[in-house]
């Protein structure tokens, strides 16, 4: 979808989104880089590795989904964003604080939550794809979690994971998009205690009475 069809809200987290996005945009086939939303999810999957995943890595497949050597194409700006997002996604997930997932809103007023996050859901699927050391630590702790993730894609993409798919049948929908968002940060700070654990963890603090969810509209 071409980047003047997203119109980020106004706000601090998202001061550099378009610009993110144009850059994403003018990636040349056939390369074919992640959505910003699915960079997002991306993004924390690559954090929530137990093992520092090297930047020279990652970087590959935000480019590339397949990874392929994009040598020959000048993409410094788009890398310098990519890292600023990391370093905020690092310092939120270290510190256990809540933080904005890039979320675009559906173009139809009445798609369920699930349709706007999906494709960070998805990114996020592509990391562990990749850089499966997160899945291989206790299974028992990382259900809950990954089912609050995995429940907002298609079931026929869960293969040969019946625990999880049992998780999600247990799981009441969520009521709205701001309720979906939330999930995707707990979730997400919930594996951080798997597969980053702090000394003396504490239970994060949720979003303030009245705080909106910082995500996109799409037209």
């Amino acid at each position: 979808m071409n980047s003047a069809e997203k119109r980020p809200f106004d706000g601090p987290d998202f001061s550099d989104l378009s610009q993110l996005q144009d850059l994403l945009d003018a990636v040349p086939a056939p390369f074919e880089p992640l959505d910003a939303s699915a960079l997002d999810g991306y993004l924390c999957g690559v954090l929530l590795q137990p093992v520092t995943i090297p930047l020279s890595r990652w970087m590959r497949h935000v480019i590339d989904i397949e990874g392929r050597d994009t040598a020959g194409i000048d993409v410094g700006a788009l890398q310098r964003q990519v890292r600023h997002r990391h370093a905020e996604l690092d310092r939120a997930i270290a510190g256990r604080s809540w933080f904005d997932p890039w979320i675009f809103e559906p173009e139809e007023e009445e798609s369920p939550p699930s349709a706007a996050v999906a494709p960070w859901v998805a990114g996020f699927a592509v990391a562990v794809e990749h850089f499966p050391a997160l899945m291989a630590l206790d299974a028992a702790a990382l259900t809950e979690p990954l089912a609050l993730l995995y429940r907002h894609l298609d079931a026929d993409d869960l293969e040969d994971a019946d625990e999880l798919l049992a998780e999600i049948e247990t799981l009441e929908p969520p009521a709205d998009l701001a309720e979906a968002v939330e999930d995707l940060v707990r979730a997400t700070l919930l594996l951080a205690d798997v597969s980053r654990p702090l000394k003396s963890s504490r239970p994060p603090s949720r979003p303030s009475a009245g705080r909106k969810s910082a995500r996109g509209r799409r037209h």
